[in-house]
């Protein structure tokens, strides 16, 4: 039991935890049961180095483009428009016009995507303990695939608009949260709901969908042009033409990642099983559906204003855990910066690399996150606990 309590949480069992409810032993002070001094200084700095990293690759990014803006200028108009501070302008208005109106609400918008998609994955990987959990893998993608095609087939709804989001991006966010309902209803029993019936009913459900989507577009001959901008959606880009769409997005957004690092501790007691966290007093059917539906939501939001990117909510968890532990009081907000940054990066990758030409977001995310999360995995080796 003890050994069990010391891979789950890595600090040791502290006072009322939930394992400490349970009348598990405290840890003992032995080797390996604290973390190096070395690990828990990187733990102390891990936050506010990916908030500063986060910070300084949207000034970067908002600067790059057609009319480039010096750095020390961007992070200038950054800061006075959080009304904090008050730096004298020394730049054009052009400039600032060009910041705000346009670059701005575009990464933004890609930082809350990378966001929700990290937490996302962070959340179906703590609860189905898999580490190939992806956001993406209870039928939301082929949900908002199949949403956003018959928005793309339809005349009058690919035209349409509301509170700022095409019609496409609504559908494709209906379609992500009623395939997730679909699985978890297929899934459920009246014993509840096994993580291995979830997942082939995510399995299932996925390929029904993305079969019916192809059947969308096979009896739609005349799509002409939209079936590029299918095309593109399916491959992840970052649409965000206005700040309406992030006064929707963001609360939605920002809520739901702090409902997700609220379920810390649950996530830490599904790491020791679920007949173990129902042993803790965990309500393990009420905090499945919870995590569930969080996680659908932040998925939702982000296929919305970015279509299918892919590779996010895979590799910035893991990228987290190798480096900070499995513990999800601090594995979810690091996940969530994390992923914010990388898709950051990747979008100004997707738009520099081959300019003119912008490349499909998910492309980037895929070439540039792969290689780098295979050779962290390779020197972590043994080190790496899930």
């Amino acid at each position: 039991m003890a050994r069990v309590v010391e891979h789950g949480q890595t600090d040791g069992v502290r006072p009322g935890s939930l394992a400490a409810r349970a009348g598990a032993p405290a840890a003992a002070p032995a080797s390996g049961a604290r973390p190096r001094p070395r690990l828990r200084r990187l733990r102390l700095a891990a936050l506010p180095g990916l908030c500063a990293a986060l910070f300084l690759a949207v000034v970067i990014a908002a600067g790059v483009g057609t009319v480039p803006i010096p750095p020390f200028a961007t992070a200038a108009m950054l800061l006075n428009l959080t009304h904090l501070v008050h730096i004298p302008r020394s730049w054009p208005l052009t400039d600032e016009l060009i910041l705000t109106q346009i670059r701005l609400p575009r990464v933004l918008g890609a930082a809350l995507v990378g966001g929700a998609l990290a937490t996302a994955g962070a959340l179906f990987q703590g609860l189905l303990r898999n580490p190939l959990a992806d956001p993406l893998l209870l039928g939301t993608s082929s949900g908002a695939a199949l949403g956003a095609t018959v928005g793309f087939v339809t005349p009058e709804l690919f035209v349409g608009e509301w509170l700022g989001f095409s019609f496409v991006a609504l559908l494709a966010f209906c379609g992500a949260l009623l395939a997730v309902v679909l699985v978890y209803a297929l899934a459920t029993r009246r014993s509840g709901t096994p993580v291995v019936t979830l997942l082939l009913a995510g399995v299932a459900v996925g390929a029904v969908l993305t079969a019916l989507q192809t059947l969308v577009i096979t009896f739609n001959d005349r799509l002409g042009l939209r079936v590029l901008g299918l095309y593109y959606w399916l491959s992840g880009a970052i649409n965000v033409q206005s700040w309406s769409q992030l006064a929707v997005l963001a609360p939605l957004i920002v809520l739901a990642v702090g409902a997700s690092i609220l379920l810390a501790p649950v996530l830490d007691a599904f790491a020791l099983g679920e007949d173990m966290a129902a042993h803790l007093g965990v309500s393990v059917e009420r905090m499945k559906l919870a995590v569930v539906a969080l996680a659908a939501l932040l998925v939702a939001c982000a296929v919305s204003i970015s279509g299918l990117v892919g590779f996010v909510g895979l590799v910035a968890p893991h990228l987290c855990r190798l480096t900070l532990g499995p513990r999800h009081r601090l594995l979810l907000p690091a996940s969530a910066l994390a992923g914010a940054l990388f898709v950051v990066v990747a979008d100004l990758l997707a738009r520099t690399l081959a300019a003119p030409t912008e490349l499909p977001l998910g492309v980037v995310t895929a070439l540039a996150g792969a290689p780098f999360f295979l050779a962290l995995l390779r020197r972590a080796g043994r080190a790496y606990q899930w």
